[in-house]
């Protein structure tokens, strides 16, 4: 008989071993048809309040999907970076990054219209949109980053009041009105300055989106790296660092603060039977508060993730629009509809739900 794992309170059995195919079988968290939290209008202003948005998503057609991982620039942030004279700026449609090759961006994909579009093509219900700290956070001087994330967070709340299929987090220090923050990995160096933060998502029942910084090559890296260097190389190193720390130092000291650990934590899922052949146990490497969303993983390292960590833990995440949400779909959907239906509603709904 299959192994059974229970992680919060969802077991996973791996069920037929010897099977090309595993199968997954799901009990599922909640009743069927919970709704979602999404950013909303508050009566007689235009502040957001989060409250239940009652949707019976399970009983739209095919499973209904909220992405967890994307990123949208609202129009008093996109008129900042076109205004500074260093990194990172826009020079055009050329942005200019620290520490990185500059990019060519599509301005239009952060028009909420488009965007909204983009739902409707890949069938997304919600998108959880954020600030990506590979702007600057951590390179910039405080009060550089601070003016970034207060463009972002005005903006972003006014497109979030325009549409309830948005919900923000915050880039800023205040989450006030936010589902939670958008934290860079390279800040959880340092527990100690980041634990008032910490502290206080935590007491407001928000969670925390860890997400990689600016690249930044260390001695270890080539001269004259390729261009895929800093994403494949850089971010996934600094992820797997932030989810170390994590595990020896954090969960414990904040046991019921909900942390997502973006592009599987580097890919820090595959290294669990390597921290296990070092003396940590399996049960010190499971928390039913973390979890990792899935941004530019195919089949092969999601089954993987699955069978390690139970399908509880995962969160199906886009990193649109760098990256094409239908592909990261497919590769969710290939597992079936009780598993799609766990990793795009499931999860992400019971993450929100804290927070209304």
């Amino acid at each position: 008989m299959a192994e059974r794992g229970l992680v919060a309170g969802v077991p996973l059995v791996a069920a037929g071993q010897g099977r090309s195919e595993p199968q997954y079988s799901l009990e599922y968290w909640g009743d069927r048809g919970r709704s979602v939290a999404a950013i909303q209008r508050s009566p007689g202003g235009t502040e957001p309040s989060r409250r239940p948005l009652l949707r019976m998503l399970c009983q739209s057609a095919g499973v209904p999907v909220i992405d967890v991982h994307q990123h949208l620039w609202p129009e008093p942030l996109i008129e900042m970076l076109s205004t500074r004279r260093r990194p990172p700026r826009l020079s055009a449609s050329t942005l200019e990054l620290p520490g990185e090759p500059a990019i060519e961006v599509d301005l239009d994909a952060h028009r909420l219209e488009t965007r909204l579009a983009l739902l409707d093509r890949c069938e997304i219900e919600l998108a959880i949109v954020s600030l990506p700290p590979t702007l600057g956070l951590g390179i910039l001087a405080e009060e550089e980053w601070d003016e970034l994330a207060d463009a972002y967070d005005r903006g972003i709340v006014e497109l979030a009041a325009a549409s309830d299929r948005l919900v923000p987090l915050a880039a800023g220090p205040s989450v006030e009105g936010f589902a939670g923050a958008c934290i860079g990995a390279s800040a959880f160096l340092d527990l100690e300055r980041l634990a008032p933060r910490l502290d206080e998502l935590e007491q407001r029942g928000a969670f925390v989106f860890v997400h990689p910084g600016p690249a930044l090559a260390p001695p270890t890296a080539p001269p004259n790296p390729p261009l895929w260097w800093p994403a494949v190389v850089e971010h996934t190193a600094q992820m797997q660092s932030a989810y170390a720390i994590w595990l020896d130092r954090g969960a414990e000291r904040w046991p019921r603060l909900e942390v997502v650990f973006a592009i599987l934590a580097g890919g820090a899922p595959f290294q669990l039977e390597r921290l296990q052949s070092r003396g940590i146990s399996g049960r010190d490497t499971l928390h039913e508060t973390v979890s990792f969303e899935s941004a530019s993983y195919g089949r092969r390292a999601l089954e993987l993730c699955l069978s390690t960590l139970g399908v509880g833990r995962v969160l199906f995440g886009s990193d649109a629009p760098t990256l094409d949400p239908g592909l990261a779909l497919d590769a969710v959907r290939g597992f079936g509809d009780a598993v799609a239906d766990t990793v795009c509603n499931r999860n992400p709904s019971r993450l929100l739900a804290q927070k209304a």
